[in-house]
C-alpha cells in the first residue's frame, strides 16, 4: 500500500462521528447509514482501498453470486427447519411493559402483534419499546431456555 493510502485508512481513527459522516459523503456520494463508528470506519477503509487500488472485478463478483444461489454451497433444507428454541405456531407470549399487558402469537413464518405480522420477536419487542431489544429476552424465552 502507498504511504496516502495507509496515512488515510490511519486517519480515520482518530476522526470525529461528524468527520468520519462527512467522509463517508466524500467517498460515496451519499449520506451514511445509520451505524456504529466500526461500521463506517470499516467499510470506509474498503471504499479507500477501492478508490486506489480498483473494487472487485466483475468476474469474482458474478462468482459469488453463482456460489450465494448453488444449492451445492447453500443447505436450503436447515433454512427451512423451525429453530428448536422458537415456540411452536399458535403459542401466545404475554408481556407487561409500562402497565400495559402486550401479546403475541407466533405463526409458522412470523409473529402477530395488534394484528400486524412481525418477521422476528425482536421487531415486536421494539415496536413495544421503541428501542432495540433481544425478542427472545424480551419475551422471557431466553432466561427459560438457559434454566433448562
Amino acid at each position: 500500500m502507498t504511504d496516502s493510502v495507509l496515512a488515510s485508512i490511519a486517519a480515520l481513527a482518530t476522526l470525529p462521528m461528524p468527520a468520519l459522516k462527512e467522509r463517508w459523503r466524500e467517498l460515496f456520494e451519499s449520506d451514511p447509514p445509520p451505524f456504529n463508528r466500526a461500521y463506517l470506519v470499516s467499510r470506509l477503509t474498503f471504499r479507500i482501498q477501492e478508490l486506489a487500488y480498483g473494487g472487485i472485478n466483475l468476474a469474482t463478483t458474478a462468482r459469488l453470486d453463482a456460489i450465494g444461489t448453488d444449492d451445492k454451497y447453500v443447505d436450503r433444507e436447515a433454512a427451512r427447519k423451525r429453530l428448536p428454541e422458537r415456540p411452536v405456531p399458535g403459542t401466545r407470549l404475554v408481556r407487561e411493559w409500562q402497565g400495559t399487558e402486550h401479546a403475541v402469537t407466533v405463526l409458522d413464518n412470523g409473529f402477530e402483534y395488534c394484528g400486524r405480522p412481525f418477521k422476528s420477536l425482536s421487531a415486536v419487542a421494539r415496536a413495544i419499546t421503541g428501542t432495540r431489544w433481544s425478542g427472545p429476552a424480551f419475551f422471557g424465552l431466553k432466561a427459560q431456555r438457559e434454566a433448562s
